[in-house]
């Protein structure tokens, strides 16, 4: 186990570097330019009037802007100067406003944090129950109306249940019984109390998480029934079975353990996803986090905090797979790394 470990941690690196290079390289040669779009205001309110010694020094200042940025420089020179600040702990400065990347992403991180956790925590909580009882169940009325219901729920887009969302439930053209957006309350200051502020954060929260989870327990729900209905026709199951073991010992110990492998596989990307996912579900309902924070840094062509944002999601889904593999080695004794028992 030890020596997959650091054979898979001494892989890492490679993999990130090749990834986060393939994905500067995409996003430079991707069209628009930083410095037109900090010169468009200028040209735009100039129009047909601008004088053409105002447009050659217009040329010069976004030729000096471009120096200055770096994107005149190739790509492998560029990416190699960011992987340096990168190695020394600094992310750049942001092209928009010039303030530190991290910055601006230490500020933001914490809501999208919270809200990933909590969908996290929620849709396991809702998806595995649902999955066994819907095996264990197979063919009830429950079980019929789960399926419809979670199938519905799949086949429905993010961004499209949110803005229906915001309709009818947030003030939009009919009910007004959530926030449209933000965190907190207009009237909310530093003398109200931690559960009042508590119940106002969650009350701000209540529909975005509602967006963030209800695909992921969707699928991770089917994926354990499955599993579990799988596993139900083992000869292992028959044998406690003929045996005079109890059904709730032979569900939660024997199927649920072998029936868990698929759900710990598909975990290793679900964290990213939810990441994601959370530009769609922030940029939406108006949350400021890491999400809307990449969904305006990439209308602004803004390079260094995009790149910051991809990084950070490349290394939690790189560090996911190996947590994912080592979670499948604790659940299943046959799985073995290296040639030896793990």
């Amino acid at each position: 186990m030890l020596q997959y470990v650091v054979q898979r941690l001494l892989l890492l690196l490679p993999t990130f570097l090749g990834i986060t290079f393939l994905a500067y390289a995409i996003m430079l040669m991707a069209p628009g330019d930083p410095v037109d779009l900090f010169f468009a205001g200028g040209v735009a309110g100039g129009g047909e009037g601008i004088r053409s010694d105002r447009l050659a020094e217009m040329a010069q200042a976004k030729e000096k802007l471009r120096h200055d940025l770096g994107l005149d420089r190739p790509i492998p020179v560029q990416y190699a100067l960011w992987l340096g600040r990168l190695l020394r702990g600094d992310l750049g400065v942001s092209f928009k406003d010039r303030q530190p990347v991290w910055g601006k992403i230490e500020e933001r991180l914490p809501v999208t944090i919270a809200l990933n956790v909590m969908s996290l925590f929620l849709t396991y909580l809702i998806a595995i129950p649902l999955g066994i009882y819907s095996a264990v169940r197979t063919g009830s009325r429950l079980d019929q109306i789960s399926t419809v219901t979670v199938f519905m729920l799949y086949s429905l887009p993010t961004f499209w249940v949110g803005t229906l969302i915001i309709i009818f439930f947030c003030g939009g053209d009919f009910f007004a019984w959530f926030p449209p957006g933000g965190l907190r309350s207009l009237a909310h200051d530093a003398s109200w109390s931690w559960s009042a502020s508590l119940a106002d954060y969650a009350y701000h929260l209540a529909m975005p998480l509602l967006c963030t989870t209800y695909t992921a327990f969707a699928a991770l729900s089917r994926f354990m029934r499955t599993s579990m209905l799988e596993n139900a026709r083992m000869d292992f199951i028959r044998t406690a079975r003929a045996k005079g073991v109890s059904e709730p010992v032979v569900i939660l110990k024997h199927m649920l353990r072998n029936s868990l492998i698929p759900v710990i596989t598909i975990l290793a990307g679900l964290l990213p996803a939810l990441i994601g996912g959370s530009v769609i579900i922030e940029t939406i309902f108006s949350v400021p986090g890491i999400g809307q924070l990449s969904y305006q840094a990439v209308l602004a062509r803004d390079y260094p905090v995009v790149i910051a944002i991809f990084a950070a999601s490349s290394f939690l889904t790189i560090l996911g797979i190996l947590f994912s593999d080592l979670a499948l080695a604790w659940v299943d004794p046959r799985i073995h790394f290296g040639g030896g028992r793990a």
